[in-house]
This record gives structure tokens, C-alpha cells and sequence, in this order.
């Protein structure tokens, strides 16, 4: 008797797209000797262990498995928890995440809400009794205290309890004054839109933290229900929709000896405090910016009193990005950051450019005495394109050194000598983890994530674009020198495809839209899209104008209009079609959240090009979607609601600029959704069906943003190709 062969859609779903049993999260020692990571125990175990790889041996040990800890117990998430992991895309279980005191030998983590440190040195873990359920601890960075969140109010609680010289017992630094007020997290719009999913700091010397403290009283109440259990109470979600109010930020010193004192800034011009660094390098560093996102200050605080005085201040006639890793202190005391100068994204010390137009940098990995390790990619003026790669940077005043070499995505982790590079390229799956000691090799980390039942094998290319109307819309369109820009394209046929076979019928398959770069030089990216093309189909990935990764003007170029998204997937499958065996009379688009919206954006308003679409978790009315996000690219919908209205798909009630003729469209979302809620496709539905659209709804209970659900995530793979084959009439 033979056992059926595993399907991709199957190993797809179970491995959680193949991340589970691969190492993450690492943090590696000052001292070099050792680094924690986190990994679970193979390519289908959904609980993280935290591990510890020892760098003079090469050995790894096992510091904590929730197994243990829990006795066997299942794990059980509070709805704060699980929102915390909504918020950050996390969808396994066990230890998601820890936190290491300064020489990185105490860890502290939570599980089942209950509070738990590991000795990284000898690798025991044990629990910390303390009120729960626990959020987000973090050690001292002495290694004396933990900080923690729970109820609203931040707690600190010694480590070792029972030591002659421990600190004084647990205790509240911080309690809510009110049922909307909690100390020491992150908002929503933090943690969904700004890279910030902390709300406390502690000081270098490990007496006070700066702590925020959220009001979201004024965040107007959304309910979600889950209609397969009416007997459930609907769930209560503070969001801040476009044109809403925010959450009430404000910021406190907190002394362990029981001081407190707030930071003041103008907060009613700066109500955003996107970043904060607190390091030996310098004073506690804030980055706050205006509700238009086109003004931020970098600000110095004193923490004695409170006050702050400028650092520097940034302005842009569009918007403000935010980076990961900046801003922060140079060991020098200057001001590291990421700006948009002279049409480049650059890496700033002080007040001097390091990099030039040649790279487009991307994040600040880490800074050390002399250089700053940073992520790019090629920018506009790089001598190749280097489509879909990411590479690492040392950057010092004297020039910049490439530290990955083979081309690909790689990023790093660093401590002094020491650097974790993780590697991923087209010609193999999964990512390789080199330990580095002044650039050697001195160590692997083993990864357990499962091999693909098949093989994606991408084409990488771009596709020149020259914008109508001369030279003031290649400006506004981002366009290059030459008056052109490039859409960075990956291609994928069946694996069986020979020359002559003819044309195949077209699937594109993007994101499409802001922070979502598809077209990256990484097997496990196209997997799924290799998977549709064993089903018959020519698949196109294109990263059009608003995808991160080129230029500060191409990523700026969608201000205002969103429906430039859409034009640049018609012209890249166009001009693919003169390259590739594409179909143009079977055109189909399947995407999840921006390209949701883009998907059914495409069978809506340009059923010329596109003849069938699957729109999964889709913004459908762009007033109804998040304060931070939107408004960055499409301003305030009070003072001016016509970007709203054109970029939307329905606009009270009704379908906005259809085209004539109705294409097949599937609507696919998760009822559970606190991000893009169901509103959106039940509008889309209402209105589709007002205006006499047929069309297919597949609404997921108990499904959020995120589906990693085994069975959901396999089944939702072979309904949509069952969709797109019936409706492009593929036998």
C-alpha cells in the first residue's frame, strides 16, 4: 500500500508556507560567544523553541521549549495577545518572541500570558511569578529586572527574587487611569503602519524607562462579529479610520525609585511619535511626526525634566517614510538616519550623505564604531538593476562595502565582530544562516524547514514604461532619466512548457501596491506562483510604480491615486506578451489585501485587459481603512475626498467608473479581520450586485487578515484555481 503523494497546496498550508522549522529572531552576544534564535522543531511543528548557538564550539542547545514549560499544556492566547500577533503577521505558537538584557544572557519571554526568563549562558529557563496575563517583558539591561505589561499597567519585577541582594518585589510603575488607557504598548496604527510594535524603553543604566502611555477614548468603536457563533458577543476594535480620530499618545520617565515625568513636545502639531531610541550614545532620541506625515522632528530628551530640543526636522512636499533601524546615535554622538536627498535614499551621519543614487537603502541593521551596517538595493543610478536583489552594506566615511556577495535577499544581524547573515537566492529554497567573525565563516545555523514538493523557476526582467505627456508626468510618475521607468517582472511557466506549446492562458499574481515588494531574487517567493503555472498558466509578478525597493519618486509616484497600480500591471503584461507565450484574450489576477484590491480593481475597471479576478481581503473604500496608512498617500478625506473616491470601488453604495462589460470575480475574506474588515467585501457585494454583477463570495469564519489555518490556506489554493480555470475556460 502506497501513500498519496503530498500536494503543494497541502505542504504549502502545513508548513505555514514553509517558515515553520526555519530559524529567526536572532540576537547575537556583545562578547561573541553565543546567539539566540528561535526555531521550531521541524518544517510542521507550529511551537518556536528559543535556542542558543554556542560560536566556539558550533554547537546548539535548546534554552527554553514551551513543552516543558507548559507541562504539556496547550498554550492559550488572551484576545490582547492575539491581536499583538495579528499586528506583526504571526501565525505559530510557543516562543514568538523574546527580549535580552545588554550582554544578552537573560532572556525573557511569555507564554499561556504567564512570564518566563532563560539563562542564555547555561540554558535553563524557569517562571516568574508574577500578576498576569503578561505582555511584551523585557529585561533590564543589567539583567536585574523584568518590565511587563499586564492589564494596562507596567510592572517590573526582579529576576532572581530570592537573591540576598534582589531588587524590591514586583510592582506597578504605571496603572490606567481609565478603561481606554494602558502604559507601555503600542497603539494600533504603531504596530500596524509604523514599525513600532513596542511601548517602553529602558534606560542605559537600567533605573527608569520611557514609557508611552495610549487614550484611544476618542478612537471610534467597531464591532466584529462572527456570525457562525451568534451566541458569541461581537468583539470591540478601537481603529482609526481615515479622517478619524487617532489614539492620544503621550510619553513618561519612569523611575524605579517611583519618579515621574512627562515628555513634552507639540504634540497637537506631531501627534505621531513613530520611533524611540535609548542607548549609551546618547540622550533618549524621539521621532515624531505631523498628522500629514510630511514633517517630522528628531528629538533630544532630557529625562530630569521632560523637556526635548530639535535634533532635526524633515519636510516633503509628499510624505515622510519610516525606517527600520533609525534613528538612532553613532557611537560619536552624531544622528543616523534614512532620508530622500536629491532624488536618492540615503544614509545620513549627522548632517552628511554616506551613500549616494548608486544604492537605495532600505534599513540600519547596526552601527558600530566606525561603519554602519545597513540593507539596499540598486538605486537609480547603479550601474546594473540587480532586479529583486537585497544585499548588505558596511557604510563609513570612507566608502561603502558589499557583504553578501551572491546574488539574492539577504539581511544580517551583527554584534561587534560577530554577524548572522541570512541568504536566500532563485536557485534553491529556504534561506541559508553563515555565522561571520570579521567576515569568515565560522558557523552555520541549521535550519528544519521542509523542502517544496516542486521547483519555481522565475524569470527576472523589467519592462520600460515611457509615460504620456511628456516631461511633467515622467516627473510625476517617477520616471528615470531616459523619461522611462521600469517594472521590475518575474515570469513563470509550467515546468513542461516547451517552445511551440503557444500561448498559455495569463494569471497575474501581485501585491502591487506600498511596502509589498513581490519581485525578489528568492525561490520560496514564487512558489505559489509556480504552483499556478503547473496548473496551465503563464504566471506574471509585476512590482509597478508605489512597490518599495528603486527610488524615492517611484515608490511616491501613487500620491493621490491609487488606480496608477492598476496601469502598471496592463503595461507590464502587454509588453510581456511581446517576450513570452501570453494569452491576452485569458487574462485572470489573484490577489490578497492591496492586491485584493488591485484584482478586483482590474475586472472592474479595465475588463478590456483582465477577463477574470480573485480579490482576497480587499480594500474596497478607502475611508475605511487606517488613519496612518491612507492619509499618507491620499491625504485627509475631509479637505479633499476625491482621491478617496476615485482610488475606492464603491463609493456610497455604488460601483465607481465600471467598465462596461462584467468579468467573473471572487471575493474571498476572513470575518475576523480586524485590519481590512468584511465591510469592505460586503459593500463590494451589495454594490456588484445592485448594479447586476454576478459574482462568487467566499467569506471565511473565524479567519483574519492572516490564514494559517491549515485547511483553510490548502482549500483556499484550489478553489481559486477551480475559479480561475471555469472562468478563463481552461480544460
Amino acid at each position: 500500500m502506497t501513500s498519496e503523494p503530498l500536494s503543494f497546496p497541502r505542504q504549502h498550508a502545513r508548513t505555514q508556507r514553509f517558515t515553520l522549522g526555519a530559524p529567526r529572531a536572532f540576537t547575537v552576544s556583545p562578547d561573541g560567544e553565543r546567539i539566540a534564535f528561535l526555531r521550531s522543531a521541524s518544517g510542521t511543528d507550529r511551537s518556536h523553541r528559543l535556542w542558543v548557538l554556542d560560536t566556539g564550539t558550533g554547537r546548539e542547545r535548546v534554552a527554553a521549549d514551551p513543552a516543558e514549560l507548559l507541562g504539556g499544556a496547550e498554550e492559550r492566547l488572551t484576545a490582547a495577545e492575539r491581536a499583538r500577533r495579528e499586528r506583526s503577521r504571526e501565525g505559530s505558537a510557543g516562543i514568538v518572541g523574546y527580549a535580552v538584557d545588554a550582554a544578552a544572557e537573560v532572556a525573557a519571554f511569555a507564554l499561556s500570558g504567564r512570564l518566563f526568563t532563560a539563562e542564555l549562558r547555561v540554558g535553563t529557563a524557569r517562571e516568574l511569578r508574577v500578576p498576569g496575563p503578561v505582555l511584551d517583558p523585557r529585561p533590564s539591561p543589567d539583567g536585574r529586572h523584568i518590565a511587563y505589561v499586564t492589564g494596562g499597567a507596567l510592572r517590573v519585577a526582579p529576576v532572581t527574587p530570592d537573591a540576598p541582594d534582589a531588587p524590591s518585589a514586583d510592582r506597578a510603575l504605571a496603572e490606567p487611569e481609565g478603561e481606554h488607557v494602558s502604559y507601555g504598548l503600542a497603539e494600533f496604527i504603531a504596530a500596524e503602519e509604523m514599525h513600532r510594535s513596542r511601548g517602553y524603553w529602558w534606560s542605559p543604566e537600567s533605573d527608569r524607562l520611557l514609557v508611552a502611555r495610549v487614550d484611544d477614548a476618542a478612537v471610534r468603536r467597531w464591532w466584529i462579529a462572527d456570525p457562525a457563533r451568534p451566541d458569541r458577543e461581537p468583539a470591540e476594535v478601537a481603529y482609526p479610520a481615515a479622517g478619524t480620530p487617532d489614539a492620544e499618545v503621550r510619553l513618561f520617565v519612569l523611575g524605579l525609585d517611583g519618579g515621574r515625568t512627562e515628555v513634552e513636545w507639540d504634540r497637537a502639531r506631531y501627534p505621531y511619535l513613530a520611533q524611540v531610541h535609548w542607548s549609551s550614545s546618547g540622550a533618549p532620541l524621539l521621532l515624531v511626526q505631523a498628522r500629514d506625515q510630511r514633517s517630522q522632528l528628531y528629538l533630544a530628551v532630557d529625562p530630569a525634566d521632560g523637556s526635548t530640543r530639535m535634533v532635526h526636522a524633515d519636510e516633503d512636499p509628499v510624505w515622510l517614510d519610516l525606517f527600520p533601524g533609525v534613528p538612532c546615535w553613532a557611537p560619536s554622538g552624531r544622528l543616523v538616519r534614512i532620508a530622500d536627498e536629491g532624488g536618492a535614499r540615503v544614509l545620513s551621519l549627522g548632517d552628511r550623505p554616506l551613500t549616494g543614487p548608486q544604492l537605495h537603502v532600505r534599513a540600519v541593521l547596526d552601527v558600530g564604531e566606525d561603519d554602519v551596517l545597513v540593507s539596499a538595493s540598486a538605486g537609480a543610478a547603479a550601474a546594473e538593476p540587480e532586479t529583486g536583489e537585497i544585499h548588505v552594506y558596511r557604510v563609513s566615511e570612507l566608502g561603502t562595502e558589499r557583504l553578501s556577495r551572491e546574488p539574492g535577499v539577504h539581511s544580517a544581524v551583527r554584534s561587534g565582530a560577530l554577524t548572522v547573515l541570512v541568504s536566500s537566492a532563485l536557485d534553491r529554497p529556504g534561506a541559508s544562516v553563515r555565522v561571520l567573525r570579521d567576515g569568515k565563516r565560522i558557523a552555520t545555523v541549521a535550519s528544519g524547514a521542509q523542502r517544496p514538493v516542486l521547483t519555481a523557476r522565475p524569470v527576472l526582467t523589467e519592462v520600460a514604461v515611457v509615460p504620456e505627456g511628456g516631461e511633467e508626468a515622467a516627473s510625476a510618475t517617477g520616471a528615470d532619466e531616459d523619461g522611462s521607468y521600469r517594472i521590475p517582472c518575474a515570469v513563470l511557466l509550467p515546468s513542461d512548457y516547451r517552445e511551440g506549446d503557444g500561448p498559455l492562458p495569463v494569471l497575474l499574481d501581485p501585491y502591487g501596491g506600498p511596502h509589498g515588494q513581490r519581485v525578489v531574487a528568492a525561490q520560496n517567493a514564487y512558489l505559489t506562483s509556480q504552483w499556478f503555472a503547473e496548473q496551465g498558466f503563464a504566471v506574471v509578478v509585476a512590482d509597478g510604480r508605489g512597490a518599495p525597493g528603486h527610488s524615492p519618486a517611484r515608490e511616491k509616484a501613487v500620491h493621490r491615486d491609487f488606480t496608477r497600480t492598476l496601469d502598471d500591471q496592463v503595461a507590464a503584461v502587454r509588453e510581456l506578451a511581446t517576450r513570452f507565450p501570453l494569452d491576452l484574450g485569458r487574462v485572470g489576477i489573484r490577489g490578497w489585501s492591496y492586491g485584493g484590491y488591485l484584482s478586483a480593481l482590474a475586472v472592474l475597471r479595465r475588463p478590456d485587459v483582465f477577463h477574470a479576478g480573485v480579490a482576497g481581503a480587499p480594500v474596497t473604500d478607502w475611508s475605511l481603512y487606517d488613519t496612518h496608512y491612507t492619509e499618507r498617500y491620499l491625504g485627509h478625506p475631509a479637505s479633499d475626498p476625491a482621491p478617496y473616491v476615485h482610488s475606492s470601488l464603491v463609493h456610497e453604495g455604488e460601483l465607481v467608473e465600471p467598465g462596461e462589460q462584467h468579468r467573473p470575480l471572487m471575493v474571498v475574506h476572513g470575518l475576523a479581520d480586524d485590519n481590512v474588515v468584511v465591510a469592505h467585501s460586503l459593500r463590494l457585494s451589495s454594490a456588484l450586485l445592485a448594479a447586476g454583477r454576478p459574482h462568487e463570495v467566499l467569506p471565511l469564519s473565524g479567519v483574519t487578515h492572516m490564514t494559517p489555518q491549515e485547511q483553510v490556506a490548502e482549500n483556499l489554493l484550489l478553489l481559486q484555481v477551480d475559479f480561475l480555470k471555469r472562468s478563463l475556460d481552461l480544460k
